[in-house]
């Protein structure tokens, strides 16, 4: 499924100039930063996540991938100081009570950490996308992996955050998968 994240974030950024920075929030394995940053060679990219064990595997990914990556250790902005042009997540958002029913093969071997989005399984992108806002430059993209269920609220908060051109892209199954939108050009930081 992140695939589909990457091809959307990649078919808009060809109607806009190339990113010069980008973050990549709740990085995990590095896989979304370190693609980004081969194919797009931006200036900055910057890859955060609060799990050190995740950082871990991150940064051993991008010391053989791409080691122009930087990772963080960052519970979402806490750590974030500069502005991007653009954002990209894959956080959490599994319900903790679809977290309780998923296949052993899942559940045993991926860290709860990294698939819990809390009760309704939106606490993450509601928390990034309060503050995105102060992390991205004008016109800056901010762009979503979400749940097969969750476009229509991801994008109805995205568009009550101020964000423009928000759109839902589905996945090869016919699923939401993606969900992104624009920084207002003339907004400043802050």
């Amino acid at each position: 499924d992140t695939e589909t994240v990457l091809e959307e974030v990649l078919d808009q950024l060809k109607q806009s100039k190339k990113p010069d920075t980008i973050l990549d929030i709740c990085t995990g394995s590095g896989c979304i930063a370190i693609s980004l940053a081969l194919i797009l060679n931006p200036e900055v990219c910057i890859g955060t996540d609060i799990s050190e064990k995740a950082l871990k595997i991150a940064k051993a990914n991008g010391e053989n991938l791409a080691p122009m990556v930087k990772f963080i250790q960052s519970d979402l902005f806490e750590n974030v100081t500069a502005s991007y042009d653009l954002i990209i997540s894959n956080p959490p958002y599994i319900t903790t009570e679809e977290c309780g029913k998923l296949m052993p093969e899942v559940k045993d071997h991926e860290p709860m950490l990294a698939l819990d989005g809390k009760e309704d399984g939106l606490y993450f992108y509601k928390k990034i996308i309060k503050e995105a806002k102060n992390y991205l430059n004008p016109d800056g993209m901010l762009a979503f992996e979400i749940g097969y269920d969750q476009g229509w609220a991801v994008s109805s908060m995205m568009k009550e955050a101020g964000f423009e051109d928000v759109c839902v892209k589905k996945d090869l199954a016919r699923n939401d998968r993606v969900v992104c939108g624009h920084k207002h050009l003339c907004e400043k930081r802050g």
